[in-house]
């Protein structure tokens, strides 16, 4: 459903300037402290301003502590968070204590770890407990007013401003065209869409974390409590008509779930457990208050259901983990929000098909992820008559630079899960790693922008992409050597430019793509670094394979000059003769080294190369 936001413009109280900064970020979640690190550590001067009292978002405010997807690519700063937990908790395998998961945690952990990194960051500010009352453009500024828990405002100016928000706020206070629920299959072209478009978003989940006590800690019997609304949550005598029958799980098993380390335990289940339907996207903080009140009094009728009717009675909200009252995460987990309009639209045919000619987006990659297409409908009353997206395949993709770009809003970022992408592929860029990359790259973006003094819309794609390598990041999703690998950085630029693909592939459970680097370069995978040199085809085989004496001439054509092929590969390490075959990673190397065309050729943000 398409949603064309007023732009409201507030009018500031004449106060004095409270501080001028570089990049100011208005939420310090998963994407937020991300951008915030990043931006920070390239010398802008940045703000954060978090509504809670945590930082992490949907990590470790709203209790979501198992990292789902990109187990094999710890990409940037989500594998600084993962090397931090690794730290706390002693060792990688302390992190597996669950099976939905190889990385769990318990949510304060998360925090502490987050604030850990953020404070070794002299030019990062943070503002806990602080909410935007109201922004506005001044010729090339933002100018924002805010305000903490004690009533203390502050005005704030910036260069460039990051929408951090669980739900996209701020991109409609500035006048932001968006998207929100389900496209039509007419509208984005994806076969899985439905066929009509409508304003249904995923279910939101107010998780409970549990934890074992040593007693019975069975909480008083809730309100409008009925065993009947949970009964078939897991194999039990109350279950007689489950909705999805093929994924019950016995008590045990499914408590287990999401265990977490220190006898704890995340409550995030999906099976006619607590994931709650209702779209309060567009609603009144108030409204949006009430809502919530629902979502955690049928959690708390799930935490009785588990306790009363499966037996769990020494299991027990955590005491020692939300500064709550209740005991419950801070906010909810929204898995979806609205969805800008951006400089580009990434969906699912991008994703399973990044070659495609004319969406070559996949060459402005700045993120990567591996998770299915997976969206939660089962809590809402016409489920029946959505597609069904339960783990809908697809393979590793990388997230293109464009969708955290507004088209026509200059020196605006929006990251979390308001990117501009199609509601199907939501499904994927919402999980955790994903979203903590966008944020990692909205800072390396505001941060080009600040620091030059231009506008965001005129930081070269190149430019964002050699900061995200450089801090450990990926742009494309291959898998063939880990990024301490000499070699990584080298496939990573090659692949970006398109000279040699990779192939994805779905295999049960896991989601992969492979630049293929260990095997022999044939003729037919030469075409594309010809038409990128705009040298002739190589006429033979297409599967003929392909020696050291054959790629000489074409990269001295490229580089028009002489090429010593047998000498750049010593020095890059590799021993070979003249006619011994090479491979596709050797010949990423080479090419990698003696032609620079990554950084030869730049993109625009549409991925068509512009020199």
């Amino acid at each position: 459903m398409r949603v064309l936001p007023t732009c409201v413009l507030f009018l500031l109280p004449d106060q004095s300037w409270g501080r001028t900064v570089d990049v100011l970020i208005i939420g310090g979640g998963a994407s937020g402290v991300a951008a915030g690190v990043q931006a920070s550590r390239m010398g802008a001067k940045v703000l954060v301003a978090e509504e809670t009292p945590w930082l992490g978002g949907m990590l470790t405010s709203a209790g979501v502590s198992a990292i789902d997807g990109n187990f094999r690519m710890p990409a940037g700063f989500f594998g600084e968070f993962r090397n931090g937990l690794v730290d706390y908790y002693g060792h990688l395998d302390s992190l597996h204590t669950g099976w939905v998961s190889m990385i769990l945690f318990e949510p304060s952990a998360g925090d502490k770890v987050l604030k850990k990194l953020a404070s070794k960051e002299s030019n990062l500010s943070i503002e806990y407990n602080t909410r935007l009352q109201s922004v506005e453009r001044k010729k090339k500024d933002w100018v924002a007013v805010i305000k903490n828990a004690s009533g203390k405002t502050e005005k704030v100016k910036a260069r460039v401003l990051i929408d951090g928000t669980e739900l996209g706020d701020v991109a409609k206070l500035v006048g932001v065209p968006y998207d929100m629920g389900m496209e039509s299959r007419a509208v984005t072209g994806e076969d899985i869409a439905p066929l009509h478009g409508n304003d249904i978003i995923q279910d939101l989940t107010m998780v409970a974390t549990l934890k074992e006590y040593d007693h019975d800690v069975t909480i008083e019997r809730p309100e409008d409590y009925d065993p009947d609304e949970f009964a078939c949550t897991a194999r039990n005598p109350r279950c007689v008509s489950p909705k999805e029958p093929a994924r019950m799980r016995d008590p045990q098993e499914m408590i287990t779930y999401g265990k977490l380390p220190n006898g704890k335990y995340m409550i995030n289940w999906p099976i006619e457990g607590n994931d709650y339907y209702v779209n309060l996207v567009e609603m009144t903080r108030e409204q949006r208050d009430s809502a919530i009140a629902e979502a955690k009094a049928h959690t708390l009728r799930y935490v009785y259901f588990l306790q009363n009717e499966l037996g769990f009675r020494n299991l027990g909200l955590a005491d020692d983990e939300y500064p709550t009252a209740d005991h419950l995460p801070m906010i909810p987990y929204h898995r979806e929000s609205r969805r800008i309009h951006g400089k580009v639209r990434f969906d699912l045919n991008h994703m399973c098909k990044p070659y495609t000619p004319g969406r070559e987006l996949y060459r402005t990659g700045i993120a990567v992820g591996d998770y299915p297409v997976d969206h939660h409908h089962q809590a809402y009353c016409g489920v029946d008559s959505l597609p069904n997206l339960f783990f809908h395949s697809v393979p590793s993709y990388n997230l293109p630079m464009g969708t955290l770009l507004p088209a026509a809003t200059e020196n605006f970022i929006v990251t979390e899960k308001s990117i501009s992408v199609s509601n199907i592929v939501n499904g994927s860029t919402r999980l955790q790693p994903v979203v903590v990359q966008i944020g990692q790259a909205a800072g390396a973006i505001a941060a080009l922008a600040a620091l030059n003094n231009i506008n965001v819309g005129d930081v070269a794609v190149r430019d964002v992409q050699t900061v995200i390598l450089n801090a450990g990041g990926y742009l494309m999703p291959f898998l063939d050597v880990a990024k301490n690998d000499p070699r990584f950085k080298a496939y990573q630029r090659v692949g970006a430019t398109g000279i040699l693909r990779g192939v994805g592939r779905s295999v049960n459970w896991k989601n992969e793509t492979w630049l293929r680097a260990n095997e022999p370069l044939k003729i037919g995978e030469l075409t594309d670094f010809t038409n990128f040199y705009s040298l002739p085809t190589l006429s033979g085989n297409e599967d003929a394979v392909v020696t050291v004496s054959t790629v000489e001439p074409l990269l001295a054509a490229a580089k028009g000059g002489a090429v010593d092929a047998v000498k750049a590969l010593a020095a890059l390490g590799v021993d070979k003769t003249s006619s011994d075959v090479i491979t596709r990673g050797e010949f990423a190397i080479l090419v990698d080294a003696i032609l620079h065309p990554f950084e030869s050729r730049g993109v625009n943000i549409e991925g068509q190369f512009i020199n």
